[in-house]
């Protein structure tokens, strides 16, 4: 029985390279194909989205639009070629759809976070809190920046120090946003504290001829100087004007320079912590004594 079953061997051996190595090699080389043609068709894709972005740059799309629909098309077009690649494998489209579904479900079960920077991507860009080129401020995180661009899944900002920031659009879409740029126009507002020894009418003069003087300052909106608060070691006086949004930081720096050096020359003193030694007169003298 042993020696029967030996000398089958070679028999089924002979049969497997005719009837099944053929059928493997076919796989194989199915596969290399279709590899191929993912590769080129990719390239096609890849052209495709630049003319698409292209034809967005000349038209009157809002650079963040022009963006999310640049990467969208290119994800789209990808799956699309998967499908088409599979249906020439012989995987009916059914089976495929169904296997996405199936993917798209299992994915989105563990991928929950990017499926909302998805869905809050959209929001953004149909909502329009904010484009690219505006100046933001994220309330929760303190994220801050000029916006670069925005994506599917990220927003991407440049901070002061032009560093780069991506940032999830979820937290963008789920928390208050300030846009610091949407106005032509920002007030600009400065308090401190001077001594009470010192002359507050003489003060607020200063700060008011500092004002109109100044060619930033929008001399056609109100200016206006007042006394915030009597603090306990100081009076706390300040002003507000406006200013061009993009010269706010500019001027607010160029004021206060102004304001100290005017200051010193009016002899009004600008609070600062004072170091108050309170030693008794009859101590002194014990130690003089001694």
């Amino acid at each position: 029985m042993g020696n029967m079953v030996i000398a089958n061997i070679p028999k089924q051996i002979s049969e497997y390279f005719k009837k099944d190595i053929p059928i493997v090699g076919q796989f194989i080389l199915k596969m290399l194909i279709a590899l191929i043609v993912y590769l080129i068709l990719a390239k096609i894709i890849k052209w495709a989205c630049r003319v698409l972005e292209k034809r967005l740059i000349k038209s009157a799309i809002p650079k963040e639009t022009r963006t999310f629909l640049t990467s969208f098309s290119k994800v789209a077009l990808h799956v699309i070629v998967i499908i088409v690649i599979a249906g020439q494998l012989g995987v009916k489209e059914s089976s495929v759809m169904a296997i996405l579904a199936s993917a798209g479900i299992g994915i989105g079960l563990a991928l929950q976070g990017g499926l909302s920077n998805l869905a809050a991507g959209v929001i953004i860009i149909l909502a329009k809190p904010f484009v690219a080129g505006d100046y933001i401020i994220e309330s929760v995180q303190s994220y801050e920046g000029t916006v670069k661009k925005i994506e599917l899944y990220y927003t991407t900002l440049a901070t002061f120090d032009n560093q780069m920031v991506v940032i999830p659009n979820s937290v963008l879409a789920g928390n208050t946003i300030i846009n610091v740029t949407a106005m032509e126009e920002r007030r600009l507002e400065i308090i401190f504290g001077i001594y009470y020894e010192s002359n507050l009418q003489r003060a607020k003069e200063i700060l008011f001829s500092i004002l109109k003087a100044d060619p930033g300052i929008l001399q056609d909106r109100d200016i206006n100087v007042f006394v915030e608060e009597l603090g306990s070691d100081s009076v706390k006086i300040g002003f507000w004007a406006w200013v061009k949004n993009d010269d706010y930081y500019d001027i607010r720096w160029e004021i206060n320079e102004k304001i100290k050096e005017a200051f010193d020359q009016g002899h009004i003193e600008i609070c600062h912590t004072r170091l108050v030694s309170n030693v008794k007169v009859d101590e002194v003298k014990q130690e003089s004594k001694e």
